[in-house]
């Protein structure tokens, strides 16, 4: 079998990203080309490498694929980290690749790197934000070492790969409301469903694919009143604080509120719970990427959680 290594690049630039489509516009190549390139592999591989996911979600790899990608991967990383030592950039520790989900990582990642220059400044950690499903093609991928996700009830695998993912439950705990600090809704620290049927809410952005929308409370007997979209927390919050209108707010985040917003329980029906995970591909990890997770484990006891 013979086969370069720009074609593995492209192999694991798929997988990562999730379509040929998505793989091309990262690489700078046409979508044509990457189809050559992928045509070209499968014929030295004399094995299909993917597979069309069901509603144009793009591909998946096959069982082939996925033991190509493995061992494909181990060495690109290595020819990449020899160029990096030639040109002096690989530091005495060598890197670690840490992926977080957008909403987490102001709360999680400013303090994991601090503890982590603590103990180990040879080493670098390189991070990265994407939605869970990136994150965790990343993982399968091994374009990253760690990834921080997120999981809704009932938890399910993040993939169904094999073998599974490693995981970790980093935090937990119940999704709240955040509203005006001077406002008179939840005075008492609570709200009822019926208090929240005419509120004007704040939502995210459209999330990207495989990841629910946020910022409406999830149980609402009725359709919700949307009258506002913004992606960052920091305009959500600006938006609160004026009184124009309400959003949720996952428990990892209420330690960034600030003093004109204030959060309140929704005290009907279940409570809806949110946890982060940790997760790591399957297999041996170095020290570097185990004391990471320490440090990340660290982190996240430190966090409120409501």
């Amino acid at each position: 079998m013979e086969w370069s290594s720009t074609a593995l690049r492209v192999l694991r630039a798929i997988a990562e990203r999730g379509s040929f489509t998505a793989a091309a516009a990262a690489l700078g190549y046409s979508q044509s080309a990457v189809s050559r390139q992928m045509a070209a592999l499968e014929r030295a591989a004399d094995a299909r490498l993917f597979e069309r996911r069901p509603g144009g979600a793009g591909v998946r790899l096959t069982a082939a694929g996925v033991t190509l990608l493995w061992h494909a991967s181990a060495a690109l990383d290595e020819v990449d980290r020899a160029e990096r030592i030639m040109h002096g950039a690989e530091p005495g520790g060598g890197s670690v690749r840490l992926g977080v989900f957008k909403s987490v990582g102001a709360a999680i990642v400013p303090e994991t790197l601090a503890l982590m220059r603590g103990r180990r400044p040879d080493v670098q950690v390189v991070t990265r934000e994407g939605s869970t499903p990136s994150l965790v093609r990343g993982l399968r991928a091994t374009t990253l070492d760690l990834a921080v996700i997120s999981s809704r009830p009932p938890h399910p695998a993040p993939d169904d790969q094999s073998p599974p993912l490693r995981l970790d439950v980093l935090l937990e705990g119940d999704l709240l409301v955040a509203v005006p600090a001077r406002g008179e809704l939840g005075r008492d620290g609570s709200v009822t469903l019926a208090e929240l049927r005419d509120v004007t809410w704040i939502s995210s952005t459209q999330a990207a694919r495989g990841e629910p929308e946020l910022g409406v409370w999830p149980a609402l007997p009725q359709r919700p009143v949307v009258g506002h979209q913004a992606q960052d927390w920091l305009s959500k919050f600006a938006l609160v604080a004026a009184g124009c209108g309400v959003t949720t707010l996952p428990p990892y985040l209420v330690g960034l509120l600030p003093d004109n917003v204030r959060v309140v329980r929704v005290r009907e029906g279940a409570p809806v719970s949110r946890r982060v995970l940790l997760a790591r591909p399957p297999g041996a990890q170095t020290d570097a990427v185990a004391e990471l997770a320490d440090c990340l484990r660290e982190a996240a006891e430190h966090l409120p959680v409501g």
